[in-house]
């Protein structure tokens, strides 16, 4: 009877899985990772602190403004005659406004410049995330796609070898061919079985990697339209794309804004030579409620403005030191910055040729894609009027689905490879999904 009573909540799940599943752009996915991803929300929470701290250092050239109050009470026991005795119970108030203006502090004009340069500091590391974010929904996507289309090339081969397995038993039924052709077929049936089941597993792995980082159950990536041809490589010059980087690359200028606060640095270190001048102001309000010598109350106000002049003579050489360290690790930054730009270049350059050889490899498997089409028509045609084996068959058959999967796998490579160049060169950005986006089946 419990059985009955579920039967429709089964249904009704049964329906619900059945539903077909909305496909969803790359855009689509790259926005949802955007809101949910852990390490590009990580980023975004260290450039809003960044800004933050660089607001700190526009403290040191602003006044600072402090007020300050205090009472107190005397109670006075003395041994003397009464009549000479002090006033044996007296208390006072006071509040004291001070102000203090920075009218010349190299070492702070210094900080507060490098305060600003954590700015494009932020700026450039979180370009570096989005970019990141990029290029890993892409390689998650692209991912997908290819263990969807490797299954489905799995299937096909299978159910051929299955077609292959039926007529060798047919003719070995009627003495046309032998059992080995029969078992050969057999064997590369069970091997596709066992390839199928792979390929599942590594398409519902895929896509928990993919649901994972764009926070998003269910999601099902837009297959490429086909037939596709794959857009050229604009501009075609490597020159041109190691260009772009060393004027936009985010690491090439984290390491810039690294030499130009390691050079205020230095001048920090240097103003420990230099005097400082503040301008000072302050006004007290003391109340008096009797003193030791009289009992009458009284207050008294006073207003203070004032300069404050401070000349360093000698510190037992540590500005000198200090000094010498900034120099060095300017050096050192000047050096870093070298090296970035090195790395830079010679990343993009991989990435560039990386995608020139993706694109010739396309074109390659597009020809032997044909050229084992038209093998494999010509040796079913030999199997059938008997000038070829069943092995001949089924050899051609496992080259055919393996030069698909390599062609649709390559040309994922070439789409990726196309936007990792573009993150080698510094200039990826939202707008080169659309791209992509354009070459989705609709």
């Amino acid at each position: 009877m419990k059985t009955f009573r579920l039967l429709p909540l089964f249904v009704a799940i049964g329906a619900t899985l059945a539903l077909p599943v909305q496909a969803q752009s790359l855009v689509d996915l790259y926005q949802s990772a955007r809101d949910y991803d852990a390490t590009y929300q990580s980023a975004k929470s260290q450039f809003v602190a960044t800004l933050a701290r660089a607001d700190q250092a526009k403290a040191l050239l602003l006044p600072t403004v402090g007020l300050s109050l205090g009472a107190s009470a005397t109670n006075l026991d003395s041994t003397l005659p009464p009549s000479q005795q002090p006033t044996s119970n007296y208390n006072s108030q006071s509040a004291t406004v001070s102000a203090s203006q920075p009218l010349y502090r190299p070492a702070n004009r210094a900080s507060y410049e490098q305060g600003m340069k954590q700015v494009d500091l932020a700026q450039a590391q979180l370009a570096a995330a989005d970019q990141d974010l990029i290029v890993r929904v892409s390689q998650a996507y692209f991912d997908v796609l290819a263990a969807m289309d490797n299954l489905t090339f799995v299937k096909a081969q299978k159910a051929a070898v299955g077609e292959q397995l039926a007529s060798a038993k047919r003719n070995f039924e009627v003495g046309t061919a032998t059992i080995t052709d029969t078992r050969e077929a057999q064997a590369r049936f069970d091997l596709g079985t066992a390839q199928e089941i792979a390929a599942e597993n590594d398409l519902r792995v895929k896509k928990i990697a993919l649901e994972q980082l764009v926070g998003k159950a269910g999601a099902q990536p837009s297959p490429l339209a086909q037939p596709l041809a794959l857009p050229t490589l604009v501009p075609s010059d490597v020159n041109a794309w190691v260009a772009q980087a060393e004027s936009n690359h985010p690491g090439i200028k984290q390491s810039q804004v690294a030499l130009d606060v390691a050079q205020l640095e230095t001048q920090k270190a240097q103003a420990g030579h230099k005097p400082t001048l503040d301008l000072t102001a302050g006004y007290n309000i003391t109340q008096n409620n009797g003193t030791a010598n009289t009992s009458m109350d009284y207050r008294t106000n006073a207003a203070t403005i004032g300069l404050a002049f401070n000349l360093p003579l000698f510190a037992g050489f540590a500005i000198q030191n200090r000094v010498r360290e900034t120099l060095a690790l300017e050096d050192k930054a000047r050096n870093d910055l070298e090296a970035t730009r090195r790395a830079v270049a010679q990343g993009t350059r991989t990435a560039f040729f990386g995608v020139e050889s993706g694109q010739g490899q396309v074109k390659a498997l597009e020809a032997a894609e044909a050229s084992s089409q038209s093998a494999l028509d010509a040796n079913k045609l030999g199997y059938d009027v008997g000038v070829r084996i069943n092995i001949d068959v089924l050899n051609s058959q496992s080259q055919l689905y393996d030069t698909k999967a390599k062609l649709a796998k390559a040309r994922y490579d070439v789409l990726l490879g196309e936007l990792r160049l573009r993150q080698a060169s510094g200039t990826l950005q939202a707008q080169d999904l659309q791209g992509v986006n354009a070459l989705l089946a609709k």
